[in-house]
């Protein structure tokens, strides 16, 4: 029975494969470029900007695709307009973990 639904990024996701799905996790580790730890500390600062456009579902998209510039991070939240304030203090979040 699932009792609750969080998105996660994939980094988050490695956390819970074990080893009888090692084919999943190779394959899971070919397109994350952080650790779980490196994914955890990311979104806690993520969510400390205190920003109410960002839902999870933008968090883990970033996590996973650590946008470079304002495009990148446009497609990602295309469905939200952030300002530019917001929009750099992302990209500086995210710019210490590349």
């Amino acid at each position: 029975m699932i009792k609750d639904s969080k998105p996660i990024s994939m980094a988050e996701a490695k956390e819970f494969l074990g080893e009888a799905q090692a084919e999943a996790k190779a394959f899971v580790n070919n397109f994350t470029k952080l650790e779980a730890e490196q994914a955890k500390e990311l979104r806690e600062k993520l969510v400390a900007l205190d920003m109410i456009k960002l839902n999870d579902k933008h968090i883990s998209k970033i996590i996973d695709l650590l946008p470079a510039d304002k495009e990148d991070l446009a497609k990602i939240s295309s469905d939200v307009h952030m300002d530019e304030k917001e929009t750099n203090d992302i990209l500086q979040t995210v710019k210490d973990y590349k």
